[in-house]
């Protein structure tokens, strides 16, 4: 017997079959159970564990329809539309379900219907069920108004008004249910019956298309699933060439003969159909994971699904036959490298509207996309400099992400350029300059985060040249301005 501890009291979870003969219920306090039979043993619920064994189940539940959701804190919800026929028919799918569950040391209850009220109903109540479509009234019928998944007051309610069972409530004026009882009622009521649809919410996304193979032989061998993969892939560019696509977001799915469920995802920069590229990222993938890869006693079945695709564009070959460019060989490189190391390890820097030099670039992953237009939306702001003659370039080769102080002792002139400054425990004298270029705060944010810098380009007597910004100004009452290098030039 399993306890929880909730509204300030300690109740019974759930039992087994030898603690429901000896008259015990769940719901009911701790104590009054040990009244009635002291030396009945007791173990604390473990709710989290339960909720993790629960989507354990239903990641095992795929292997017969993507279409898997949880019910509650005890079930789950399959919709197997289109499915039966691959399991040998509905009997067959679902004696071979509860086949496998028990192999695995479940007891589990099922039940089969045309409506996810009928098929809730009959897994509950019945064990075993599979209904024939329009059989959902005479499967309801007999059962007590809790099969309707209705609330426990709810019941009670009914329950004092003569309404024990479906059929008291289907044959009563739905008019004074209405009333009385709530919108709840009749719209479960309906929903059992299909007069209302009710879709099953899936856990996990639907791919838009998919691929597997069932084996007569489990394989435990990397090699072997790299194999597999490639073979599904092969079967999947089909599909893709007559949708006119390609994929984007690919994953693989290794179901074990124990239950366990291994999803291997990978993305690519452009859209992709061919299975030996798609083959590479897997492997690429599988030599990362290799350390956590558990295969167990092996896997029975593999699947391969496109979750995200996009249009295919063709292009002419040339008379080698080769029609792929720098920019495909790019993004080619650039899916394996992060199917190895992961999304972060190639990013492209991408403009950002922003005035100040070290916000006006963000990193981003790398695409495979073209850059995106450097005028229009999404236009940096910022400033460039005037164009004067000038022995130096407008902006550094290397832009520091973030300024670094420097010390400035002198300058000619209060606004002027420095005379020279230390950086890095070196002392370098400035011979030669060129400024100011004033960059304002972003005052549009609606507050001055950062004042008013003066940035000047200058060279030292050693010809390094750098560029160097005056932070605040020369103002009564103001703090005394700092100065900062913010980068180099060649």
């Amino acid at each position: 017997m399993l306890s929880i501890h909730q509204n300030n009291t300690t109740q019974v979870a759930a039992l087994d079959a030898r603690a429901e003969a000896l008259g015990l219920k769940r719901g009911m306090g701790l104590a009054e159970a040990r009244a009635m039979h002291p030396s009945i043993a007791v173990a604390e619920a473990d709710r989290q564990g339960e909720r993790r064994l629960l989507e354990g189940l239903a990641d095992w539940c795929d292997r017969y329809t993507p279409l898997v959701a949880l019910d509650g804190e005890d079930g789950l919800f399959l919709d197997v539309t289109g499915c039966t026929s691959l399991f040998g028919g509905e009997k067959a799918m679902l004696n071979g379900m509860l086949a496998r569950f028990f192999e695995q040391g479940f007891e589990v209850r099922a039940g089969l219907a045309s409506t996810a009220g009928a098929a809730w109903a009959a897994a509950r109540f019945f064990g075993r069920l599979v209904a024939a479509p329009g059989q959902e009234r005479e499967v309801l019928a007999p059962l007590p108004p809790q099969a309707l998944r209705l609330e426990s007051p709810l019941c009670t309610g009914l329950d004092s008004v003569g309404l024990r069972s479906v059929a008291d409530i289907m044959t009563a004026p739905r008019a004074p249910l209405a009333r009385r009882f709530g919108r709840t009622l009749l719209m479960r009521l309906d929903q059992a019956l299909g007069r209302i649809d009710e879709a099953v919410s899936p856990r996990l996304p639907v791919a838009s298309l998919s691929v597997e193979r069932q084996l007569a032989e489990p394989v435990v061998l990397t090699e072997d699933v790299e194999r597999l993969a490639q073979m599904l892939a092969e079967a999947l560019r089909r599909d893709l060439e007559r949708r006119g696509e390609g994929a984007r977001r690919l994953g693989l799915s290794l179901f074990r003969v124990d239950g366990a469920v291994s999803r291997i995802a990978v993305s690519t920069s452009l859209p992709l159909r061919d299975p030996g590229k798609i083959h590479n990222l897997f492997r690429e993938k599988l030599a990362a994971i290799a350390d956590d890869f558990d295969a167990g006693y092996g896997f029975d079945l593999v699947r391969l699904a496109a979750f995200a695709t996009a249009p295919f564009d063709m292009r002419q070959t040339d008379l080698a036959g080769e029609a792929s460019t720098a920019q495909d060989d790019l993004a080619l490189f650039a899916d394996r490298v992060r199917a190895r190391l992961g999304a972060g390890a190639m990013m492209r820097p991408v403009p950002v509207e922003s005035h100040l030099p070290e916000r006006a670039v963000a990193l981003r992953p790398f695409t495979g996309e073209a850059r995106p237009p450097a005028s229009g939306r999404g236009r940096p702001l910022v400033p460039a400099a005037r164009v004067v003659p000038s022995h130096m370039p407008a902006r550094p080769i290397r832009l520091f992400g973030q300024p670094e102080p420097v010390e400035v002792p002198a300058t000619e002139m209060p606004e002027g350029p420095p005379l020279r400054f230390r950086w890095r425990r070196a002392v370098h004298k400035v011979v030669r300059a060129e400024g100011p270029e004033r960059i304002a705060s972003e005052w549009w944010h609606g507050a001055a985060d950062t004042p008013t810098r003066d940035y000047y380009r200058v060279e030292d007597s050693e010809g390094r040249r750098y560029w160097l910004f005056r932070q605040g100004l020369h103002e009564a009452g103001q703090p005394s301005p700092h100065w900062f290098l913010h980068g180099l030039f060649a």
